[in-house]
């Protein structure tokens, strides 16, 4: 929304600076984002010919004695066909930027005569789009002065950042009510004076779209001339960005920024018959003012007469009846249309326009007439012409929306302490009425403010008014004990996974959530619940069941863009099903090629190896023991899902029903699937299965205690059968004393006929760590004893010999 100083003060009495201002309206929620000071119009100064002589070498070009008032002419060669001696008009002298050709002038010859500045036209100085001659000034013109200042090029240009939810703002008298109750002056916003119809509008209104169209009010003003509007307009416009067409379209834009009322003009000679506001016909198509071609649809509003549509409604006229030139009755349109309707339909044609903006947030009801009378007035005094009686139908009038406010809501909801007499008197300024009941009111909400719902909103309108500058900055409270935990469980999870893996040398990745139907098939999803609606694009179909389809087409393309060897790994959220407990938190990775933690690539001293089912197992389980859980409880069992590869991968539990993760090589088949090669390994961690760690009653930790006895360490090799896991063994082993035997390392396995069909020998070294005593060689063989026992209960396993 932008605005000129000077059109803002035709609304506000102020001294207040520019500055002030522009503090101010950002204060109070009305964003400043540009101003524009017209600096670059100040060097710019009235100067007279003195004298006009034909250049010696070019019959279109005369060489000018131009007087800028300081009594050195300067000699400056024009090829205007105005200019001539005594002639008064714009000066711009060397080293001045001129902003309608983007030029910075110098020192020139033109056919050999030097030319030290030039004389302006009015579109060099961005004051219309006349170029046929320069600016001719009254004789009376002062000549030396500024001339910025003499033609109001100097007025600055005011843009704000409107937010959707202030309709009312989209005026620039309804900006300068904000500032008048922010108390920085008085609004003076002149009232509207009906004017006196002369006989009924011949043109009647019938609204067939009640639900589309609220209330619509018309009037034929006949014998305008329809030539162009003031130059005070027409600067304002050019101001702002308008482009100045013609007197009647001049007017409904300045009433559309003036009062924030959209207005819409017919030539009354070019509409057939009685005006009908109705749904459009399925294919009915229009010419707009844009020149373009719109088809419509039985969802759109159009305003229409016996030749067919007239003007798609609310958002741009038709060509057929605009206003030109030869307009010499005219018809003025203003309604009220659904502000839902107009946006969907703004939005479904792809048309952007200044009505469409206003509409679509909501315009003041009450000032549907009033904006229709307010034109009349501006055409009647530029246009001349006779009105008619208003034509009204449908509006029945506005009825206040009562908010019941208890003063004490602005303490509640800001902290701050504001006097009921204070938050009354803002209010009221704004416009609301306000009905006082001790320590409650009763607030009517101005017809103009349709964003107002509860008393929530009035304690905004409070507070925006007394101002956040005006808040006294309180020290925080002070905490006796220390603070509790802020973030979540999961949170902290999310960001010690993201840790560990980063130190393993994984590289995060963010991809989309979204997958191709055949990705998400694969790794057990597809279901129709996960199907999206309006997906963004065709292979982005199916909500993702796992991390692991968008990390290995990652992985591929980078290695097709020759980086072969990466680790990736992403924390995010996979969709299990479309409950809330179906959306699961995960880590998952993948590493490629030879991207493991050891180093990547070649090397004199030895290649690196491809990555593996080990190093995928490695990552999950620094990511499980970085988010608390039990590592030393966890079981790895061969059962992983049937993406990965059935002999090289692993499933994570604790205990016989908590998962807690996968990991493992994948599939040939599904790699194939996804067009995807190379060395693979990749993990996924449930974060949320992990169990909640169990509440200490202290957080210190408990004293180191060393044991001065020395550590034992006793080997054993176990025939089970093939299938037996070895992770069976190391709880078997583990289990005989979980207070002597401190860690069991596997350190060989064989297979061979020797052992028998079906058989493999394991070899297992036991760490044994005395704490009371040294131990006898009793006490190991008992211990050894019970180790025997428990692999044979366990595993079914007994000694090699």
């Amino acid at each position: 929304m932008k605005f000129t100083l000077s059109w803002l003060k035709d609304h506000l009495e102020t001294d207040a600076s520019l500055d002030d201002i522009v503090e101010r309206l950002t204060n109070i929620g009305l964003e400043v984002e540009n101003v524009d000071d017209k600096a670059q119009f100040r060097p710019f100064v009235i100067a007279r010919v003195l004298a006009a002589e034909k250049h010696p070498d070019a019959d279109k070009l005369k060489v000018l004695s131009v007087d800028r008032g300081d009594g050195k002419p300067v000699q400056v060669v024009c090829g205007a066909p105005n200019a001539r001696a005594g002639l008064v008009g714009a000066f711009a002298a060397p080293g001045d930027y001129v902003p309608g050709i983007d030029v910075t002038l110098s020192v020139g010859k033109i056919r050999g005569v030097e030319s030290h500045g030039m004389m302006c036209s009015e579109r060099e100085l961005q004051m219309s789009d006349a170029h046929t001659g320069i600016i001719d000034l009254p004789e009376d013109a002062p000549v030396g002065s500024s001339f910025a200042s003499y033609a109001g090029l100097d007025d600055p240009v005011i843009e704000i950042n409107l937010t959707p939810n202030r309709p009312d703002c989209t005026g620039v008298s309804g900006i300068a009510r904000d500032l008048a109750a922010a108390g920085l002056g008085r609004l003076k916003t002149p009232d509207v004076t009906p004017a006196n119809g002369n006989g009924e509008c011949p043109v009647k209104v019938t609204i067939e779209a009640p639900e589309l169209c609220p209330g619509f009010a018309l009037r034929l003003v006949s014998g305008v001339n329809n030539a162009s509007s003031p130059k005070w307009m027409q600067q304002r416009l050019i101001a702002i960005g308008l482009r100045p067409i013609n007197a009647l379209v001049d007017i409904t834009n300045y009433v559309t920024f003036d009062r924030g009322r959209p207005l819409h003009v017919f030539d009354a000679a070019k509409v057939a018959g009685n005006l009908v506001v109705r749904r459009a016909r399925e294919g009915e198509t229009v010419l707009a003012l844009d020149e373009r071609e719109y088809t419509l649809t039985p969802e759109m509003c159009v305003i229409a007469d016996n030749n067919g549509v007239e003007s798609i409604a609310g958002i741009m006229g038709g060509e057929h009846s605009g206003c030109d030139e030869n307009t010499t009755d005219v018809l003025i349109e203003s309604a009220l249309w659904n502000p839902m309707n107009i946006a969907r339909t703004g939005r479904d044609l792809g048309i952007i326009t200044d009505a469409r903006y206003r509409f679509e947030r909501g315009v003041d009801p009450e000032f549907m007439v009033g904006g229709m009378e307010l034109a009349t007035q501006l055409v009647l005094d530029i246009c001349g012409g006779s009105p008619s009686e208003p034509e009204i139908v449908g509006f029945d009038g506005y009825v206040p929306k009562i908010v019941d406010f208890p003063f004490s809501e602005v303490k509640r909801l800001t902290s701050v302490d504001i006097d009921k007499d204070e938050s009354a008197g803002i209010l009221t300024r704004l416009g609301f009425e306000v009905s006082a009941k001790g320590e409650r009111a009763d607030v009517a909400v101005p017809s103009w403010r349709p964003d107002i719902e509860g008393k929530a909103d009035l304690v905004e309108e409070v507070m925006r008014i007394h101002g956040e500058d005006n808040i006294d900055p309180q020290p925080l409270a002070s905490h006796n004990a220390v603070n509790g935990k802020i973030l979540t469980t999961l949170q902290i999870r999310t960001r010690a996974a993201k840790r560990a893996l980063a130190v393993r040398a994984m590289m995060e990745s963010v991809s989309w959530s979204f997958i191709p139907a055949g990705h998400a098939e694969l790794f057990g999803g597809g279901s129709p619940a996960l199907k999206v609606a309006n997906p963004i694009a065709a292979d982005m179909s199916d909500m993702r069941p796992s991390a692991l389809p968008g990390l290995l087409v990652a992985a591929q393309r980078n290695a097709d863009r020759g980086i072969g060897d990466v680790a990736l790994f992403e924390v995010a959220a996979v969709y299990e099903n479309d409950t809330p407990e179906g959306q699961r938190r995960v880590a998952a990775g993948v590493r490629r090629g030879t991207a493991r933690m050891s180093g990547t690539g070649r090397h004199w001293s030895g290649n690196a190896e491809a990555v593996g089912v080990f190093d995928a197992k490695a990552d999950a389980l620094a990511v499980l023991e970085a988010c608390g859980a039990p590592v030393a409880n966890l079981q790895i069992e061969a059962s992983a899902p049937g993406w990965y590869h059935p002999g090289r991968s692993g499933v994570i539990k604790l205990g016989p029903k908590v998962v807690l993760g996968t990991f493992g090589e994948f599939h040939p088949r599904t790699l194939e699937k996804l067009d995807v090669s190379g060395a693979l390994s990749g993990f996924e961690v449930y974060l949320d299965a992990i169990p909640e760690p169990k509440r200490k009653a202290t957080r210190t930790r408990p004293r180191l205690e060393i044991s001065p006895y020395q550590m034992v360490r006793r080997d054993y090799a176990f025939v089970v059968d093939r299938d037996v896991p070895a992770a069976t063994l190391l709880r078997a082993v583990s289990g005989a004393d979980k207070k002597l035997i401190t860690n069991v390392n596997i350190f060989d396995r064989f297979e061979g006929a020797s052992l028998g069909e079906g058989k493999k020998s394991i070899a297992l070294e036991v760490s044994i760590q005395p704490v009371e005593r040294t131990l006898t060689d009793e006490d190991l063989e008992a211990l050894s004893a019970k180790i025997v026992e428990n692999v044979a209960k366990s595993a079914g396993g007994v000694l090699r010999g």
